[in-house]
């Protein structure tokens, strides 16, 4: 396991006053402008300019909408008019980071969940003077695509958190369920995973059809009686093996854990059905990701210092878990 050095491991803590934030979507890769102003809160002074945010988000992962709420409310304390785009394909989010370079946007925050369908276009994003910071996905190669910083968790890291926890409750053969295949992010966590418990499996599914999630995770369990742990990468997914889980009657033989958050996974750990999760602060994500590009244009100045700057990994459990719901009920967490 390789060292990090204690500024790697800082987080910038920005405290900002609660704003309303402005309600917003985007279809069919267009983006969606919403401007930087709002009330409940002193708006910079600084010149309105447009910063674009692209992510893989999957339609109907609301993992992406609290990430967005944390860009929105940057954006509007910043007076920075927020471009939000999304596709899941590689190819596609790469043609969204072109149109924003023609946009001739002041920033761009983009996820490098597949970095090799990324590196071409965000180079000429780089040779046209534009900053860019990561997020979410590309801790390890950031640099090496022109951004300046990244803001994520280390989802090895993370994995081994994860993987610790279970071999402490004497797991032997967990699944850790991939939903999109080739995300470097999700790999990387399931790999972290895998350092601590050996004996853990990987199962593909297709993350944008929930019907196929649960037929796929049942079978599967159905298959491999030996199975003692299974892992979600997303709350959604989590939530989806859940009832798969019940639906054989495991619940209570068969442990589960999550990564990431929302009130009714937040709830299933309340009530004994998820054994933790882990929370990579989606919402610090989006808000220092557009507030760092924001302050590059302001004065220059580069957050993290050329090192990423992490959001997480922080464990979950029944001794947390009604603090936090109060937040997810908030949106935020």
């Amino acid at each position: 396991m390789k060292k990090y050095s204690w500024r790697k491991l800082a987080v910038v803590a920005t405290v900002v006053p609660m704003l309303a934030l402005s309600a917003c979507s985007s279809t069919g890769g267009r983006p969606a402008e919403t401007a930087g102003s709002g009330g409940g809160g002193q708006v910079a002074t600084t010149p309105n300019i447009k910063i674009a945010l692209i992510t893989h988000a999957a339609p109907g992962d609301t993992f992406w909408d609290i990430v967005r709420k944390g860009a929105q409310e940057a954006a509007t304390k910043d007076n920075v008019t927020l471009l939000y785009t999304s596709d899941p394909d590689g190819g596609r989010q790469a043609q969204l980071v072109q149109q924003a370079i023609d946009q001739k946007v002041a920033g761009i925050a983009v996820t490098l969940a597949k970095p090799d369908a990324l590196k071409d276009v965000l180079k000429k994003a780089e040779a046209a003077g534009i900053p860019v910071v990561s997020l979410n996905s590309g801790e390890d190669v950031f640099k090496s695509v022109g951004a300046f910083t990244h803001f994520g968790s280390d989802e090895n890291i993370a994995g081994a958190a994860v993987g610790t926890r279970l071999a402490a409750d004497g797991v032997k053969h967990p699944i850790c369920v991939i939903q999109e295949q080739g995300n470097v992010a999700l790999e990387a966590r399931c790999a972290g995973v895998k350092t601590k418990v050996p004996g853990t499996e990987i199962l593909y599914v297709q993350g944008t059809d929930m019907t196929q999630v649960s037929s796929t995770v049942t079978a599967k369990l159905q298959s491999t009686p030996s199975a003692d742990a299974i892992i979600g990468l997303g709350a959604p997914f989590t939530a989806t093996i859940v009832k798969a889980v019940a639906s054989l009657s495991l619940t209570g033989k068969i442990k589960i854990a999550s990564f990431d958050l929302s009130g009714e996974l937040i709830q299933s750990i309340i009530d004994g059905k998820v054994e933790f999760t882990v929370d990579q602060q989606p919402w610090l994500q989006g808000y220092d990701s557009i507030d760092a590009l924001w302050q590059y244009n302001r004065g220059g100045f580069k957050v993290g210092g050329g090192l990423p700057v992490l959001t997480g990994p922080a464990i979950i459990d029944k001794t947390n878990a009604p603090a936090v719901l109060t937040y997810a009920k908030q949106g935020i967490r």
